[in-house]
């Protein structure tokens, strides 16, 4: 990237459409766009004030190419920072190709992936993990995962980070000053108020770490897998779940041969169910790589949904189910399971009865007449931990800043050991030195053209 160059691009998504947006940014754009655009009243539009529009066409020479809209945002009161001009043209593919191959004949360049973004961290107008929420907050596809994006862009995550650095900033300076008098033995830092402060920072830290487990799943919605024997209703359920038939249904054991994949919101947090083949012996070569796929597709996923067929149960067959579940509870320790029992018009009251009294975490549902269809959903609802989403608190959801997290409070509890064993000032600056480095690593005050390449590089042409 040249920062002193003007860049274009198509804003809005490829392909035609009603409308289309194509963004300039750079010291240039106004005056680029001035040599193509004719205002139907005359305007000089490198004259005209920022945040207005203006109506008129875009021109080479004597040939008019659209009537468009034109947005004129002077730097440093825009996105980037720049001066950025939009215009809106009609979404023709052609429309928007001949716009933009004009625009790079007078001068502009093609952007780069990110790089109206990366102008904006480069301008101070967003720094690096706000930055990266607006990749987030495009990709949202449910509430939740906009609710959190909405929240890191706003500024929330950055800002609690920038205050336990600016803390830590001031003990650090008073500890290198120690450094300076050495030799005549005094303490400008109050240790008591340091051991407090390195406790409160620990604290957030370990609050932010542990969102990361909620906010991972919630950007990347929760993984789900439907297993149990053939012909159990697998492919039923998943059908109830979403309301349509997804998967192929018959009478036939082992119809289902793969996995079958689709996506679900409730109340705002995604789930991904994957309805997979039974699991049973069986000599055909296809069904066998199905089967196979089950157990993979159970180590993916978070929560796992062991269907049961209740009309085929009796005294016995429920000892040994009990035993199945215990198999996988010892095989998959980590994994949250839910027994569903299927079929449950069918049921005595007798079974039903020693369901709920000998089995945990069991559920009755007919997931042909999509009973207890509900009570399952709120159940899966119940699994993911969203108070934190509910009181806006702080939720990590970018790996970068996990790990960034990470390393930051070992380096605080490396501090906290030093002052708690008496050891000299120099180290313990060295530590608190690495802690505000990670601290810096994720807002950007910390960073590096390998680093920015990389988080720049997964953003879309045009942001």
């Amino acid at each position: 990237m040249i920062p002193h160059e003007t860049i274009v691009a198509l804003a809005t998504p490829s392909g035609a459409g009603a409308i289309a947006v194509i963004r300039l940014s750079g010291a240039n754009a106004i005056s680029i766009a001035a040599e193509v655009f004719e205002s139907v009243s005359g305007k000089d539009i490198t004259k005209q004030k920022t945040h207005t529009i203006h109506l008129g066409h875009i021109v080479d020479g004597t040939k008019v190419y659209d009537q468009v809209l034109l947005s004129i945002f002077k730097g440093p009161n825009s996105y980037t920072g720049e001066n950025v001009v939009e215009i809106s043209c009609h979404g023709s593919v052609f429309i928007q190709q001949q716009i933009i191959q004009l625009l790079l004949r007078k001068g502009a360049k093609m952007a780069q992936a990110g790089e109206f973004t990366l102008r904006a961290f480069l301008n101070a107008k967003l720094d690096l993990s706000q930055a990266e929420a607006v990749a987030d907050l495009i990709s949202s596809d449910n509430e939740a995962s906009h609710q959190i994006a909405m929240q890191q862009m706003r500024g929330g995550f950055s800002n609690e980070i920038a205050k336990l650095r600016e803390e830590l900033l001031n003990f650090a300076s008073l500890i290198e000053l120690e450094l300076d008098f050495a030799e005549e033995d005094v303490e400008f830092a109050d240790r008591t108020a340091f051991y407090e402060l390195l406790t409160r920072i620990e604290f957030v830290l370990k609050r932010l770490i542990d969102s990361f487990a909620v906010g991972n799943v919630i950007k990347n919605g929760i993984p789900v897998a439907i297993v149990g024997e053939p012909n159990v209703g697998k492919s039923t359920l998943l059908n109830a779940l979403l309301n349509e038939e997804r998967a192929i249904v018959s009478d036939i054991a082992g119809t289902t041969r793969d996995t079958i994949e689709d996506e679900l919101v409730i109340d705002g947090i995604g789930f991904r169910f994957i309805d997979t083949a039974g699991i049973r012996e069986t000599k055909d070569v296809v069904e066998s790589i199905g089967i196979q796929k089950t157990f993979e597709k159970i180590e993916q996923a978070q929560v796992v949904l062991f269907l049961v067929d209740s009309s085929q149960l009796s005294d016995n067959s429920l000892e040994n189910l009990k035993s199945e579940i215990e198999q996988i509870k010892n095989k998959y320790p980590l994994k949250t399971l839910l027994v569903l029992f299927n079929k449950m018009d069918l049921m005595s009251a007798a079974l039903v009865e020693s369901i709920q009294s000998e089995i945990t975490n069991a559920l009755l549902i007919s997931a042909k007449n999509k009973t207890g269809i509900n009570e399952l959903k709120n159940q899966l609802l119940s699994f993911v931990n969203t108070g934190a989403l509910r009181n806006n608190e702080t939720i990590v959801t970018n790996t970068r800043h996990y790990d960034s997290l990470l390393k930051a409070l070992e380096e605080i509890q490396k501090v906290r050991f030093g002052l708690d064993n008496n050891i000299s000032s120099d180290f313990m600056a060295i530590d608190i030195r690495q802690a505000l480095f990670h601290f810096g690593e994720i807002t950007g005050q910390v960073s590096n053209d390998e680093l920015l390449g990389n988080i720049f590089a997964n953003f879309c042409i045009g942001k």
